[in-house]
């Protein structure tokens, strides 16, 4: 399988004699000094200096004034010689560039003569299934030289297990915390079926799940609740799922067997909006794999974007109808350039645009879902207002643990010190001048209804509601908070501590109190992970009130039962990768459910279903 090149020379000595070849015993010619490495694993390793790139040590980039691709290997991280070796007529950075599914086809289809087959039989046998165990967990569309950070959490977990199937480890304990993040309906069945396989080698598999396919297909169920935070913590029931499913009743009361024997359900809107109030129109879309993409989204609706893992959604919606937005409705980007398009028309019947992610809602620990929301800044009004701080001579920013003047100066107001370890992970130990309580004892001696600064941050949302109901400026901004199911949430719990999903919902919390004159486009990416069913059906009902007061809500999501309870869908594939990135069916979900699409299939099981 390499292609090395040699130079000879000949010549006779006399004409009836053999002609004379110089030869070398090296990797190298006699005759242009050119010279081949031994070729070992290491040489295609970019992490090994033998392999790397010598002017980019495998990096693949140089940095001057700004980061560009390294001039001698082009980017592909290794030296030259690494790259003259063929499989196939690809070198490694061409066959590691190929998407996983397009690997197997080319290891499948690769022609070897029978020497090369004796050669590589076993290395080809270990490769063919190591692809297998990625194709199985549904990430065919992933390339195999795809960096480690682009991944989701989702996509990462999957290929950790992938991993695992190929140990063929006996008798192992896995724990898995939501595997279906990320997939399509369709994926599903293949990760329960690589779980299952798991299984029967004979190890033991939990799994923290939401997903109701994935818990059906469990033997063993346990429901930890009965409810979020101080109201949970119990084993609600803990049995054998099948039993637990064909019993009379639910004695137990689990709100999670309620919904699994179809005691409580999500119902299906009994009307879905229609009336005209303009449209968003995308001409000739191209961007990643999605391709001439032509899509009219209708306003003031709620919209689902779908489609199997891979296919283009996250592409379409980021790329294209972010990006075009926030160049026409957001000041600070605002020009006449259009993005990954033709044309992008429709955008004068909004005014904004607002993308609710799960990225952290802020970046230190003091941010909290009080001070994001702007509850805090009235509590601390309310704290300045009280007769002893008047008589003081305080003002608010007394009870700010942001500033100077009443937050303990020693941790500046974090409650906590940190601890540099050096080689080990930093450490963060209480306050040992405020016990953790973030401010001065000066500070925590003003009360209101009997209750201190520091005890008002500790109490949930759902405390709070109570105490502070006849304020209305903090009730109504606790009450969006505890409407989106984070009642069980402490006021001054740190966003470093909140999961991505908790962040997304106190974003479209903070959005539910705020008057707005102006029409607002959403845009969500899977708020549902890590919900429940009672809590995917509180945040329906909270986005459901967006769109009543005119918005428009755009949300990527693979939750049939939230996408049973949109106005419109939007449907791109049909496949991953390179066989996605078109609209494959669009209109209400009966419509989609109507045609031959893969969520057309699934969502026409839940609709006759529910």
């Amino acid at each position: 399988l390499l292609v090395a090149r040699f130079s000879a020379r000949g010549g006779s000595a006399s004409g009836g004699k053999d002609a004379e070849f110089l030869m070398s015993a090296k990797w190298a010619c006699p005759r242009d000094g050119f010279s081949f490495p031994e070729i070992e694993p290491r040489l295609f390793s970019f992490n090994s200096p033998y392999g790397a790139c010598p002017d980019c040590h495998g990096l693949g980039t140089k940095y001057f004034f700004g980061t560009e691709p390294c001039e001698r290997c082009q980017g592909k991280r290794l030296r030259e010689e690494a790259l003259s070796v063929l499989v196939g007529n690809k070198n490694i950075v061409e066959l590691t560039a190929l998407s996983i599914k397009d690997s197997d086809e080319f290891f499948k289809t690769l022609r070897l003569t029978i020497r090369e087959k004796n050669i590589s039989k076993v290395v080809t046998k270990e490769i063919e299934a190591r692809l297998s165990f990625m194709l199985n967990v549904g990430i065919e569309y992933l390339s195999l030289d795809r960096r480690a950070h682009t991944l989701s959490g989702g996509e990462a977990q999957r290929i950790r297990l992938a991993s695992q199937l190929g140990s063929g480890l006996v008798g192992a304990l896995y724990v898995l915390d939501e595997p279906t993040i990320g997939l399509h309906a369709r994926d599903n069945a293949r990760l329960i079926k690589t779980l299952l396989n798991l299984r029967d080698l004979g190890n033991t598999i939990i799994v923290v799940e939401h997903d109701e396919e994935t818990i059906c297909s469990s033997d063993f169920l346990i429901d930890i609740g009965p409810g979020a935070g101080i109201h949970g913590g119990k084993v609600v029931v803990a049995g054998y799922l099948e039993p637990l499913l064909l019993a009379k009743q639910n004695e137990s009361k689990s709100l999670t067997l309620a919904y699994l024997r179809d005691e409580k359900k999500i119902e299906v809107p009994e009307k879905r909006r229609s009336a005209e109030k303009g449209k968003i129109a995308i001409r000739a879309g191209q961007v990643f794999n999605i391709k001439h993409l032509n899509v009219d989204i209708p306003l003031s609706r709620l919209i689902a974007v779908t489609g199997v893992s891979g296919s283009g959604k996250s592409s379409f919606v980021y790329e294209i109808l972010h990006k075009n937005l926030q160049t026409r409705l957001d000041r600070r980007y605002r020009s006449a350039e259009t993005h990954n398009c033709r044309s992008f028309e429709g955008v004068e019947y909004l005014g904004r645009s607002i993308l609710i992610d799960q990225s952290p809602i802020g970046r230190t620990p003091r941010s909290n879902p009080a001070t994001y929301t702007g509850a805090f800044t009235f509590i601390r009004e309310l704290f300045a207002e009280t007769t002893e701080a008047r008589a003081r001579g305080w003002r608010a920013n007394r009870f700010s643990f942001n500033v100077k003047g009443g937050r303990c100066e020693t941790c500046q107001g974090n409650g906590m010190i940190e601890v540099e370890m050096h080689f080990l992970p930093t450490v963060y130990v209480p306050c040992d001048v405020c016990n953790g309580k973030r401010f001065m004892k000066e500070t925590l001696e003003i009360k209101y209804n009997k209750k201190n600064i520091y005890d008002i941050l500790e109490m949930t949302i759902e405390e709070a509601l109570s105490f502070f109901e006849d304020i209305p400026a903090i009730y109504d901004r606790l009450k969006s908070l505890d409407d989106v199911g984070l009642g069980y949430l402490c006021l001054g719990q740190s966003a470093t501590t909140l999961s991505g999903g908790e962040a997304q919902r106190v974003k479209i919390a903070s959005e539910l109190y705020r008057p707005h004159l102006q029409k607002t486009i959403y845009l969500l990416d899977e708020p549902t992970i890590g919900l429940h069913y009672e809590d995917v059906k509180k945040l329906i009902e909270i986005l459901q009130k967006l769109v009543d007061k005119g918005n428009t809500v755009v949300v990527i999501e693979h939750n049939l039962d939230f996408i049973k309870s949109c106005d419109h869908v939007l449907d791109i594939g049909p496949e991953a990768g390179d066989e996605g990135g078109r609209l494959v069916a669009q209109g209400t979900p009966e419509e989609v459910a109507n045609t031959d699409t893969h969520t057309g299939r699934y969502l026409r099981k839940t609709l006759h279903k529910k």
